[in-house]
């Protein structure tokens, strides 16, 4: 694990250095605002510090500089969660509460390290540890198929006899490696972007827009403007209408690709259009075709971005998951914002789809609350959650 630090004015202009330093396989582990004191604070400007991290295939993990680097809290894109505990306590309480399930258990399935490929026991100790994570990764749903492939990687990366902080740490940085770095809605100036939302019914993408675009508009004072072609949805109109109102920007309804090309000429100097497509089912294909068409064949003029988001819901089965990113496959850069993770125990399916699709993730959502319910994804959080730290 190679782990560096990059300074720069702005959090774009380090991230970029660390991209071009590091590639893009590069993970952001931090960002903070490095503020000048005393008499230095009148001649310099404040800067922005980013730690990023880039796993090496033929290295050992070096939990010591992972640990000191993840002992820095992580701020979320809309500040929802504030004060969090040091990492290293995280991974402290994660080790003793699986140790003491350990002590407590009174049968060991000895086969489960043959069929799951765990052969290399080590110390009982250390063995009983690795089925136990083994064990709480299925139980988070996360694909079996992923489970051996985390569990398999980190055995060959670390030395013989290694202790269980060591086993826990490797895992814990694996999985978030493994998540790979969000990636978000920018602005890039003097450009309109059209950003789309699609995905099945009843995932919330109406709700995920009004989120986002009151942030842009409020926080970044934006020029925003909302197109929506779900003119099947009952009040669904209206509902997108409210939150036209309420942070006073244009809605257009369109109902053909003529009316959606004559609708993003219209906002073609503002800052982002945020368009809401209807919700379909995975089993119409007609219908997904009609979703595709407007984005394959909607107009895009000369400073006009593209971004296309897949809303899903952390609550659907894995099984329909599947189904799902298939139809929508037919688009070929997409990005990933999960929804409902307040209606759901088990986390293990924003993995699962990000390995199976290879698409970024971007943003999760916990609710109804406009505009708090939504943040950035935090791959830490999410790691600790699979791992089953209870927060």
């Amino acid at each position: 694990m190679i782990i560096k630090k990059f300074q720069a004015e702005t959090e774009t202009e380090a991230i970029k250095m660390a991209q071009l330093e590091m590639g893009n396989n590069a993970v952001i582990m931090h960002i903070r605002t490095v503020k000048h004191r005393a008499l230095a604070r009148l001649f310099k400007k404040n800067y922005v510090e980013v730690t990023a991290a880039l796993e090496e295939k033929t290295d050992k993990v070096p939990v010591k500089a992972v640990n000191k680097e993840l002992t820095k809290d992580t701020q979320p894109l809309l500040e929802l969660e504030k004060n969090t505990n040091a990492i290293e306590e995280k991974l402290n309480n994660l080790q003793n509460m699986i140790e003491q399930k350990i002590v407590t258990e009174n049968k060991v399935v000895d086969d489960i390290a043959e069929e799951n490929k765990i052969a290399d026991q080590g110390s009982n100790v250390n063995f009983k540890f690795m089925q136990l994570v083994y064990r709480q990764l299925i139980d988070n749903e996360v694909d079996e198929k992923y489970v051996n492939q985390i569990m398999g990687e980190v055995e060959e990366s670390l030395k013989k006899g290694s202790n269980v902080d060591s086993i826990l740490a490797a895992i814990y940085q694996k999985i978030i490696l493994k998540m790979g770095v969000p990636e978000t809605i920018t602005h890039n100036e003097g450009k309109t972007k059209i950003i789309f939302f699609v995905g099945p019914t009843g995932v919330g993408k109406t709700t995920t827009i009004a989120k986002l675009a009151s942030y842009f508009k409020l926080q970044k004072n934006l020029k925003i403007g909302f197109i929506t072609s779900d003119t099947y949805r009952i009040a669904a109109v209206e509902q997108l209408r409210t939150y036209a109102n309420i942070l006073n920007v244009p809605l257009s309804v369109v109902y053909t690709i003529e009316e959606y090309n004559e609708a993003v000429r219209n906002y073609s100097e503002y800052d982002m259009i945020f368009v809401d497509t209807a919700g379909r089912s995975q089993k119409n294909t007609e219908q997904c075709n009609e979703i595709f068409r407007y984005i394959d064949e909607g107009v895009l003029g000369e400073n006009m971005e593209k971004e296309v988001y897949l809303v899903l819901s952390a609550a659907t089965k894995y099984k329909d998951l599947l189904k799902i990113c298939d139809v929508f496959g037919h688009i070929k850069d997409y990005r990933l914002i999960f929804t409902k993770l307040d209606e759901t125990y088990s986390l293990g399916n924003i993995l699962n789809v990000k390995l199976n699709t290879g698409a970024p993730l971007s943003y999760v959502a916990c609710g109804q609350v406009v505009p708090d319910d939504i943040s950035m994804i935090d791959a830490q959080k999410i790691a600790r959650s699979l791992l089953g730290s209870e927060e």
